[in-house]
């Protein structure tokens, strides 16, 4: 087997996995193992395919660009990632969809909140849709699209499981907020702004820094350091 192909049977493990351990596997599996030994299995699976994909990435050609990526694309990108990390950043605050949140009853739709009930995920969906655009080889294509595929499926998924485990909170919440980014705004069911400092400021950051890293990281500058160094 090539390495593309292995790098693809990673990507593939490691997306299925993570929606058979999440979801139908979790229940029996903790029953017979325990909470402690479900989590440790899950990490083990998580980093044995996430490394696996780590291990294949260089060894698979890159291939030529599917399309000419110009300054154009590349602004789009850099607009999109700020995005991103605003998202990533305030999802970290009162955000009722992670574990152990028990307040989707009561959850005001401002911020990143208002834009999607999903802004962590769809803030690593963004960042698999950016490299795409920018990067477009094969083995880029094939690892991001496993991010792409596991964030915004995880999210519909997500989404039903809550509704199950809070069947008052978490269907009062969604009809405040939107799983496609912006519909609740457009709909009139949320108001855009409300952003944090937390979100605004430590995003910005995030974007900064991060797309800084590519230059000793990946041996190219992205985001605005595209222009500026």
């Amino acid at each position: 087997m090539d390495a593309s192909m292995l790098l693809m049977a990673f990507s593939g493990a490691f997306v299925g996995s993570h929606f058979l351990l999440s979801h139908p596997l979790r229940q029996p599996l903790v029953k017979a193992m325990g909470e402690k030994g479900f989590l440790a299995l899950y990490s083990l699976v998580a980093f044995a395919t996430l490394g696996g994909m780590a291990w294949a990435y260089p060894r698979t050609p890159a291939g030529a660009p599917l399309w000419t990526v110009g300054d154009g694309l590349w602004a789009l990108a850099t607009g999109l990632m700020l995005g991103a990390s605003v998202m990533l950043l305030g999802s970290l605050v009162r955000n009722p969809a992670m574990p152990g949140a028990t307040n989707a009853a009561s959850a005001q739709a401002r911020g990143v909140y208002a834009i999607t009930r999903h802004p962590m995920l769809w803030a690593f969906a963004i960042w698999g849709m950016v490299h795409i655009l920018v990067y477009p080889v094969t083995r880029n294509i094939i690892v991001a699209l496993a991010i792409i595929l596991l964030s915004l499926l995880g999210a519909a998924l997500q989404d039903r499981k809550k509704a199950t485990l809070d069947p008052q909170g978490w269907p009062a919440w969604e009809r405040r907020t939107s799983y496609w980014p912006f519909a609740a705004i457009i709909q009139g069911r949320a108001r855009f702004g409300g952003f944090g400092a937390h979100a605004l400021g430590g995003g910005l950051l995030v974007w900064l820094l991060a797309t800084w890293a590519h230059i000793p990281l990946a041996g190219r500058a992205a985001g605005i350091w595209r222009w500026l160094v």
